[in-house]
């Protein structure tokens, strides 16, 4: 698909796959995203995953015919990107790789060793293809330590590897003008909050010394092509990275016979009841990771609660917390509760993982024995009202 003169949309989709990163819950699909330069000189930026190669194989042609690819930018080295590399190499022999150094020693890890031709650059440096002079920006940690971004100045495309990417199959269309994109924006959200909640530093890093281009499209390797979206999705990150959160409660709770789940629902009534209108509960059992921790990126308060269970805390609270506690979501207000029958551990566990997420307490924990009584579900109201007034103020 042409998007601009000289330019090709050469990417693939896929539909089969379940689970990005074989984590990450795809009820959509995914697109694997590459671009075609053709200018006097010919340059691939990125590749598909190799389950997808033939197809791939067969777009290049459809532009280029016999003509030979002269140049494969390398901005990220993840496999659902870079693992078509080998096979470009085979029906592309005098094809030059370039990298950053980082990314040069990934290719001989991943996929053998170099070629003297390669071309390995630094920050800043350039490469002429003819109309379009490619700059290369180095990204680190934006998620990978060799992640790097390529500018295109004669149009002011920026070639931007996993950043600003999403969830999402691509429906016909490509260019973000072409489509109702919502749903994209949302499931950016989600990827940001799942594969870069982590690096929300490198992400404010990046963010800055790209601010200094005029960026008028962005191609993300997962995603759309964005043109008149590109202030939005710029915010997302902006967002996401210093922790901006707009006024709601999550509510998140395991339960293995409802008494968790009851106290839970007495939580989400009390926010309500105080006014709050964006309250969202996942039981935890039931709710994909990665949903969970898109809402909590979004909203400003957090209830977390899960009975004891073995000795510790139920399986899949703990799992959200571990996953919590590798992610920038100070800032947020917090709440918790939890239940036991004979060994008071839950609530302990919970506050431990505070130590790590350090969020702010709103409300004292609400810990109750054995079953959910009266009591046990009007302190969970009370706690609940406590975080909808601590975020609306």
């Amino acid at each position: 698909m042409k998007i601009r003169e000289n330019l090709y949309y050469v990417g693939v989709n896929d539909r089969v796959k379940h689970r990005f990163e074989g984590l990450w819950h795809l009820p959509h699909g995914v697109s694997y995203n590459s671009y075609l330069i053709d200018d006097e000189k010919v340059a691939l930026v990125d590749t598909v995953d190799v389950a997808f190669f033939a197809e791939y194989l067969e777009k290049i042609r459809a532009v280029l015919g016999d003509r030979p690819v002269d140049y494969l930018i390398i901005n990220h080295m993840e496999p659902d990107h870079s693992g078509a590399l080998s096979l470009i190499r085979k029906y592309y022999p005098e094809i030059r790789l370039v990298g950053n150094r980082k990314t040069m020693e990934m290719v001989g890890g991943f996929y053998g060793a170099n070629s003297e031709g390669d071309i390995v650059v630094a920050d800043g440096d350039a490469l002429s293809l003819g109309r379009s002079t490619l700059t290369f920006h180095l990204a680190p940690m934006l998620h990978w330590p060799e992640t790097m971004v390529t500018y295109d100045a004669a149009d002011g495309t920026l070639f931007s590897g996993d950043a600003f990417g999403c969830f999402g199959a691509l429906n016909g269309a490509v260019m973000d003008t072409a489509m109702d994109y919502e749903h994209y924006i949302s499931e950016m959200e989600r990827y940001f909050a799942a594969i870069l909640g982590k690096f929300c530093a490198p992400v404010r890093t990046a963010l800055a010394k790209l601010s200094a281009l005029d960026i008028r499209m962005i191609c993300s390797t997962h995603g759309p092509v964005w043109t008149e979206a590109v202030p939005r999705v710029v915010d997302v990150y902006r967002r996401f990275s210093e922790g901006v959160t707009v006024p709601g409660l999550v509510v998140c709770y395991g339960s293995m016979y409802g008494n968790t789940q009851r106290v839970a629902e007495a939580v989400a009534e009390g926010a309500a009841a105080a006014g709050l209108r964006k309250v969202i509960v996942h039981n935890l059992s039931v709710s994909q990771p990665s949903f969970v921790l898109a809402d909590i990126f979004r909203y400003g308060a957090l209830a977390v609660g899960g009975p004891t269970y073995n000795g510790g805390l139920f399986p899949v609270v703990e799992d959200l917390l571990k996953r919590l506690a590798h992610r920038e979501v100070r800032g947020r207000k917090l709440a918790f509760f939890g239940g036991y029958t004979w060994s008071s551990q839950a609530v302990k566990t919970i506050a431990a993982y505070n130590g790590h997420m350090k969020m702010e307490m709103a409300a004292e924990p609400v810990e109750w024995k054995q079953g959910a009584s009266a009591d046990a579900l009007e302190r969970g109201r009370a706690l609940g009202k406590a975080l909808a007034e601590a975020v609306m103020n």
